[in-house]
């Protein structure tokens, strides 16, 4: 999976470009390869991990999700598993 950060994005047009890491080629990022739940966003700057396959026109990004996401993981029964039960 390759890292980068979001270079900008049109939440009107549902679609934006991605700078990855090392390279000036922009990566073409369309709303519906975001994995997140809810509105299917990103914000200029925003660092992100995805993957890269040829489109038509260029490359694009893939299965794009926050890097954040990565160092917090899941936050689902995370605070439930901090806290003692007593009986």
């Amino acid at each position: 999976m390759a890292s980068g950060k979001v270079k900008w994005f049109n939440n009107a047009k549902g679609y934006g470009f991605i700078n990855e890491e090392g390279k000036s080629e922009d990566l073409f990022a369309h709303y519906s390869a975001i994995q997140m739940e809810g509105y299917k966003t990103l914000k200029a700057g925003q660092a992100v991990n995805f993957d890269i396959i040829q489109g038509p026109k260029g490359l694009h990004a893939v299965k794009i999700e926050s890097a954040d996401a990565d160092k917090t993981g899941s936050s689902t029964g995370s605070a439930a598993s901090a806290i003692p039960l007593q009986a």
